[in-house]
């Protein structure tokens, strides 16, 4: 048995979870110092980092809508559109792994249950009269986004686009944790502990985002596949999947819950009995330091050929950056 399987935490999965986390903490320090150094009258040494737009998934999608509609990207938070195009094409190719293998909130979402489940012998599991209702608040959030953005004509997204709000938006994101009201730290608390009992909670009853990939991720070719003959109906593969689905019960897991994390293949004891497939690649192939590699090498890939052609940086400069703080900060915008 390989390191993988008596560790997970070691697993190439999980190694990208933590390379990905830790370049998002930087991220987050390096805008924080650069909006400091904008709210003052001194030079701005700092650069602005594109990747904090990765927590604009609402502007990404009104920046695609009017790209669809006109052609043209969106100038002012650019790496949005990427970021939001790279999940929704990696779940399309490789079912949910934005969530599963890149999303930073979907990691310490993993780690709260995981270790609470070293605290407390195990996660518990959520009644199925309350966990199929809880699981439609997700869609219920996401079918309000996406009527609000259905909505707006490209004009109208142009008009948002160019307001002082929208330019400040990644600002406001920042001031939601900097300046969090004490609701919002109770409501962020409470969701924090039931982490810790339930099997990503977060992910599996909120998230919008979470709730849009998957449903990109249920018309995916890959999937995770089951040879009967092999199975020994052990139950090792529902207990490693963070999602919870019936592994063992199904021959194909169709479920847009299905991150695509590879855990259940790595915990079945049969090496025969589970594969995570794609048509047209021979059974096997997809192993978990692979896949690991792929989903980097396509988020690579994208970040290279936008950042080559100008759809990377803001058009914003730091001197209308800081032309916007002073205006927000004279109305009383920014708080």
């Amino acid at each position: 048995m390989n390191e993988s399987r008596k560790n997970p935490l070691l697993s190439p999965r999980n190694r990208l979870q933590c390379v990905v986390l830790v370049v998002t903490i930087g991220l987050g320090v390096q805008f924080l110092a650069y909006v400091h150094q904008a709210s003052g009258a001194g030079a701005i040494r700092i650069a602005r980092p594109p990747g904090v737009e990765s927590f604009l998934p609402i502007g990404a999608l009104m920046g695609w809508k009017r790209f669809f509609l006109t052609g043209q990207w969106d100038a002012v938070h650019p790496a949005a559109m990427v970021i939001f195009g790279f999940a929704v094409l990696l779940s399309f190719l490789f079912r949910k792994a934005f969530c599963g293998w890149f999303c930073p909130v979907g990691t310490v979402s993993e780690w709260c249950w995981r270790a609470g489940r070293r605290l407390f012998g195990g996660a518990f599991r959520m009644p199925m009269f309350l966990d199929i209702p809880l699981r439609g608040v997700k869609y219920l959030l996401l079918g309000f986004f996406l009527w609000a953005v259905y909505k707006m004509s490209a004009g109208q997204i142009l008009a948002f686009m160019q307001s002082p709000y929208y330019r400040l938006s990644d600002v406001k994101m920042l001031l939601f944790f900097e300046q969090m009201s004490y609701m919002t730290a109770g409501v962020l608390g409470v969701l924090l502990i039931l982490s810790f009992f339930y099997k990503n909670f977060w992910c599996r009853y909120i998230c919008p985002y979470g709730a849009l990939l998957g449903l990109f991720s249920w018309i995916s070719p890959t999937r995770i596949e089951r040879r009967d003959a092999h199975c020994t109906h052990c139950g090792n593969c529902e207990r490693a999947c963070p999602s919870g689905l019936p592994v063992s019960q199904r021959q194909v897991v169709r479920s847009p819950e299905c991150t695509g994390c590879m855990d259940c293949v790595t915990a079945c004891p049969e090496q025969r009995a589970l594969f995570l497939a794609t048509p047209g690649i021979p059974h096997g192939f997809w192993r978990p330091g692979r896949a690991g590699l792929f989903v980097a090498l396509l988020f690579m890939a994208l970040f290279y050929i936008a950042n080559l052609s100008g759809h990377w940086r803001s058009g914003v400069s730091d001197r209308q950056f800081r032309a916007a703080l002073d205006g927000a900060a004279r109305t009383g915008q920014a708080n």
